[in-house]
């Protein structure tokens, strides 16, 4: 029986977004999983595609980066902020 093969939960450029909208808002892996409630750990496992955010904690990520959704996910190349509530 052959292996299934292994894929990434997110697009590679989706991870690559994260990472870089991180670090362009001058934000430590340990900043952001403080804010968003969880283990430096657990955000870095997001960030590497080896586990899945919650819609809420995405949702969250996305405001503190000041991004939209549908740009971190490729649905648009706009890069508007994030809405305000």
């Amino acid at each position: 029986m052959a292996h299934a093969e292994r894929t990434l939960p997110y697009p590679a450029f989706v991870l690559a977004r994260i990472a870089r909208y991180r670090k362009n808002n001058h934000l430590t892996q340990k900043e952001v999983a403080a804010y968003m409630g969880i283990t430096q750990q657990t955000y870095s496992e997001y960030e590497r595609g080896k586990s899945v955010m919650h819609i809420e904690e995405f949702l969250c990520l996305a405001r503190l980066l000041n991004v939209s959704v549908d740009f971190i996910c490729g649905v648009t190349n706009l890069e508007e902020e994030f809405p305000k509530c």
